[in-house]
């Protein structure tokens, strides 16, 4: 998993509440192997038109969001079946930050355990920032997760919260196995421990 830094990234906005897994990647496409890389498939059906070509609609194919690494998005983003595919799609595609006032819970956790960063943020917090991304596209955000705190575009500084054992692993890049792996000598400790009793 790789390790989150410091991130000062353009932020895209995604101004639709419910944004389910679905159409984060399509269930077609669920079948592909990780290796072969999801970010091809992320949107698919709203990046893409039936023929094929680019949707100059939707907001990752326009010039000033193309290179985004942050997305800002209404309520209850994430939300639908628990597929992991969507954040493997999501951390391929190269985002590392998202913003909202909700996500789905499992999905929320699913981006914890594979490198993303998800922020919750009140409601109005969100809508405003969505307004100031759509009036001057490609705006940045800088995410400190050290300190646990995100500035945006106009310099207003906003602190989250966040586990402290997700912070951990993000910081370091180790998911729940590595981290128990780094632990292997206190666990044989252990279970000698109780051989011996």
């Amino acid at each position: 998993m790789e390790r989150f830094a410091p991130l000062d990234a353009i932020a895209a906005p995604i101004a639709q509440p419910n944004v389910d897994t679905d159409q984060i990647i399509p269930a077609r496409f669920l079948q592909k192997l990780r290796r072969n890389g999801f970010g091809q498939y992320l949107f698919h059906d709203l990046r893409f038109l039936s023929d094929g070509s680019e949707n100059p609609a939707f907001i990752l194919n326009q010039p000033p969001y193309r290179a985004a690494r942050i997305l800002v998005a209404e309520p209850n983003f994430g939300c639908g079946s628990s597929r992991e595919n969507a954040v493997w799609a999501l951390a391929d595609y190269g985002i590392r930050l998202l913003i909202a006032p909700s996500f789905g819970d499992i999905f929320f956790s699913n981006c914890l355990k594979n490198g993303l960063l998800p922020i919750v943020l009140p409601l109005n917090v969100v809508i405003g920032l969505l307004v100031s991304l759509q009036a001057a596209p490609g705006q940045t955000i800088q995410a400190d997760l050290v300190s646990q705190t995100i500035v945006f575009p106009n310099g207003a500084r906003h602190e989250f919260a966040l586990d402290p054992f997700a912070k951990h692993c993000l910081l370091n890049g180790v998911d729940e196995l590595d981290y128990t792996l780094s632990r292997m000598d206190e666990i044989i400790a252990f279970e000698r421990g109780l051989n011996r009793a």
